[in-house]
């Protein structure tokens, strides 16, 4: 088990954090913003940054060559879907995509946008972790919390 704390400061104890999503063990703050037969997407629980998605698998897989063809197809397109409904509806002009196979959740890609206020921390890989300490530490407010959930019902009602 793991002990995992959440941008709300709540901790959890988990084998898998993917697995707890995806089942409905753990309910994100603000739901699930779309989800398939094969994926379920959600704002990253951890860091409270607007429009900062999650697409998990629901299958308990590590690499993306485990994925089927079907499964394949479901995540690119879920994955435009998303990418479309951020730079339409929340007006996110920038996304950083990551996956890294030797996580201790199973397989998910993180999009991670890019506003204004993370240009101090550089515009390269290499920010990406001072970014989302810095929303873990900085930004976890009522007023950013609000927009956070405002962000997930603007991409909800798109994608639905």
């Amino acid at each position: 088990m793991r002990t995992i704390t959440l941008s709300n400061g709540k901790t959890v104890e988990v084998e898998c954090l993917s697995c707890a999503l995806t089942s409905g063990l753990i309910e994100p703050d603000g739901g699930v913003i779309i989800e398939t037969e094969y994926f379920h997407a959600h704002q990253d629980v951890a860091y409270p940054i607007e429009g900062l998605v999650i697409l998990a698998s629901k299958r308990h897989i590590k690499y993306l060559d485990e994925l089927t063809e079907v499964e394949r197809l479901d995540y690119i397109n879920i994955m435009t879907s998303i990418r479309k409904a951020q730079r339409e509806v929340l007006g996110i002009e920038y996304v950083y995509y990551f996956y890294n196979e030797d996580t201790t959740h199973h397989f998910h890609t993180w999009m991670v946008p890019r506003y204004d206020w993370m240009n101090e921390f550089g515009r390269s890989v290499e920010s990406v972790r001072p970014v989302l300490l810095h929303a873990r530490n900085h930004r976890n407010t009522v007023e950013n919390n609000q927009k956070v959930m405002k962000a997930i019902e603007h991409l909800k009602n798109a994608l639905n």
